[in-house]
């Protein structure tokens, strides 16, 4: 049972990649004579998913998918044309897959009003009527279309059935290409003390009777089991008429649906079976970084056979070199352990880096939709989709990503009408950049509308008592306003935004991810968003301080320098706030000892370090005893082991067991730590 988890898992994870693939298919397929190849590739992905799931009985999303195939089937055969109000229709019914898929992956029940509503609509679009509408009279009056019989042998393998496919559905599937009647070869069954429930002993011979029947429909039907489970033997139409009495080919059609029509009523059953474990999720990785890894162990175990051997001497006593050369020799064998366990841990870390379209792949679906409801016409480029991040990450940064992209939409880009108006192209144009910068990555989303109008805005926050009528800001601290919670510029409220909720959901799901969001904007010409995000949650690349008897990890990315404090750079405001002259300018002095109550730390500026550090802007000096080295440290979940602690980000374990915390910056420089010096 828990390999047929993983196998279901498997097709479902495989699925979600397949209904991805249809939606930028569809999103990609412009009105008119379909594009062949476009058309074919989102056919091929509607019918893997399909297939796939009559293995593992998934009867919901095989009823569903058929009626999408069909329509997609029509396109693809040049009957039937592509409008826009199909490529919607379509676009919801790769939806409710999706939510189905997702339903099924925890094992919750699905959402039948959704899916029967949207399947209603592509019945619709197919101009399809019931079979259960149509009269016993009109199914007696089979035409002289006996001519166009054909008779399909089936012989299945013993284990047909445990590979999940069931006759009945084939049957069903031909019954609604023409008149089936079907025959059954008993010949095989064997003594009942010899039977296999769980074999297949019977044998069918079918015929399908139709006008307008095609070879291609009909084998296709046994696609799944033709050659891979059966051997299925067709003969086409013989140009004799063969009499056929057509009440037969009616009982079994009815029969068929009678069959068919009982299975949902097992349903509640199959429900109360206890739900599996939750699924961590998988990644899928190169098979060239599972082969670095693997030459990486080899160079591990060689190593440690060479320092187990120096070891072994030592125990035994023995005198086989100088003590000088043992000495140099067991330095060089710990060197290259170093280095490979190093090399293992950035080969074991870049197994988990993931490109950012992973998170770029959705927002195409977001512009189009957020467009269509607005009436504006959106034009979305994507650059450095390749940029690799952490898989952790990027299922966090995917929730802000949408919100600003739809803000960027809603409140950024303008009506094509105001855009021709103000000499702009009527499309309007938002870019999603990814690219390396140090040691972050940095994300952009630009547009091309009206900016952000800091008069409104300013005027918004005084009317909601986010400031005071007589604070001064300045303009990009006016820019900053529109991250606070339940701040909104939005006139009307509606489904796209105006509630206020939103982007102090991003500031704070990026800081939690240990990086920056910034806004730069001009009035007229456009806004750009730019998160800034290091390269993984796990590995940080840190710098000991000692403060009295405790060891705390800054960021190193956020060092720009330390030095040696000289006092008469030292000034104070009113008697609080410490700043240091560091050449041209001021920055805030932080006690690291008085903010973290750390007793029998250094309190003489001149005896200890200033660490300079910067962090959205905000540059400051931080206090400390001393440095003692950088190394690499993996960072711990303080929330997860123990609970949330002011000010620090995580904690490791370094070298000689102890517990180090590692200072977040954000937090240590935020404004009730210290106070801006005036310019």
């Amino acid at each position: 049972m828990d390999m047929m988890e993983t196998f279901r898992q498997t097709y479902l994870e495989e699925s979600f990649e397949g209904l991805d693939l249809m939606e930028t298919g569809l999103l990609d397929l412009p009105p008119g004579v379909p594009d062949n190849e476009k058309i074919n590739e989102i056919f091929r992905a509607a019918h893997s998913i399909k297939g796939g799931s009559g293995t593992f009985g998934f009867n919901e999303i095989i009823d569903f998918t058929h009626v999408l195939e069909t329509l997609l089937d029509e396109m693809r055969d040049g009957s039937r044309e592509v409008t826009q109000e199909a490529n919607e229709v379509m676009l919801q019914a790769v939806d409710v897959l999706r939510d189905m898929m997702t339903k099924l992956q925890h094992h919750e029940p699905i959402d039948e009003e959704r899916s029967g509503e949207v399947q209603a609509d592509l019945e619709r679009l197919l101009g399809m009527e019931s079979a259960e509408k149509s009269s016993p009279e009109d199914e007696i009056a089979v035409e002289d279309a006996v001519a166009g019989d054909w008779i399909i042998e089936i012989l299945p393998e013993p284990e047909l059935l445990q590979t999940g496919n069931e006759p009945i559905r084939i049957f069903r599937e031909l019954a609604a290409l023409g008149d089936l009647k079907v025959e059954v070869d008993l010949s095989d069954l064997p003594d009942i003390n010899e039977f296999n429930p769980e074999n297949l002993y019977i044998k069918w011979t079918l015929t399908l009777s139709g006008s307008d029947l095609q070879e291609d429909e009909i084998k296709e039907v046994f696609e799944w089991i033709d050659g891979d489970g059966a051997e299925v033997k067709y003969t086409p139409p013989q140009s004799t008429v063969v009499p056929v009495e057509p009440v037969v080919a009616t009982v079994v059609k009815e029969t068929v649906a009678k069959e068919v029509a009982v299975k949902p009523v097992n349903k509640p059953e199959a429900k109360k079976s206890p739900p599996a474990a939750k699924q961590e999720g998988s990644i899928r990785v190169d098979l060239s970084k599972i082969d670095q890894m693997v030459n990486l162990v080899g160079e591990l175990v060689i190593t440690q056979s060479m320092l187990s051997q120096f070891g072994d001497q030592a125990s035994a006593g023995e005198e086989v070199v100088s003590s000088e050369d043992w000495a140099d020799k067991l330095k060089e064998g710990l060197m290259h352990l170093e280095r490979h366990t190093r090399d293992l841990q950035e080969s074991v870390m870049n197994i988990r880096m993931l490109p950012v379209s992973f998170a770029f792949n959705r927002m195409p679906r977001i512009v189009h939709d957020v467009s269509q409801k607005l009436g504006k016409s959106i034009e979305l480029v994507m650059e450095g989709e390749n940029t690799e991040l952490d898989k952790t990450m990027l299922e966090s940064l995917t929730d802000p990503l949408v919100h600003i992209v739809r803000n960027s939409i809603d409140h950024g880009i303008e009506m094509p009408d105001v855009r021709e108006a103000a000499g702009k192209p009527a499309t309007g144009t938002v870019k999603m950049a990814a690219f390396h910068q140090g040691g972050n990555i940095l994300i952009q989303i630009t547009d091309d509308g009206a900016g952000i109008n800091t008069e409104r805005v300013l005027a918004k926050a005084i009317e909601k008592g986010v400031v005071a009528e007589d604070q001064i800001l300045t303009e990009q601290e006016i820019v900053d306003l529109i991250f606070h919670a339940g701040f909104s510029t939005a006139e009307v409220v509606s489904d796209v935004s105006g509630r206020g909720v939103g982007m102090d959901v991003v500031r704070r799901n990026i800081k939690g991810l240990g990086g920056s969001v910034e806004v730069k904007t001009t009035l007229g010409e456009g806004s750009v968003f730019t998160i800034r995000l290091p390269l993984t949650l796990a590995i940080l690349d840190g710098q000991l301080a000692k403060v009295g008897t405790e060891t705390y990890v800054f960021p190193l990315v956020s060092i720009v320098e330390s030095i040696q404090v000289d006092k008469a750079n030292v000034k104070g405001i009113a008697g609080k706030t410490e700043l240091y002259k560091l050449r041209d300018s001021y920055i805030p002095v932080i006690r690291l000892h008085d903010l973290l109550g750390v007793e029998e730390a250094c309190t003489d500026l001149e005896k200890g370090i200033l660490v300079v550090v910067e962090d959205s802007g905000i540059r400051a000096g931080i206090f400390v005893d001393d440095l003692l080295g950088q190394q690499q440290v993996v960072i711990k979940s303080l929330a997860t082991n123990f609970m949330k602690v002011s000010r620090i980000a995580g904690a490791t374990i370094l070298g000689d067991g102890t517990v180090s915390l590692i200072l977040d910056l954000s937090e240590t420089l935020s404004p009730e730590n210290l106070q801006e010096p005036a310019a």
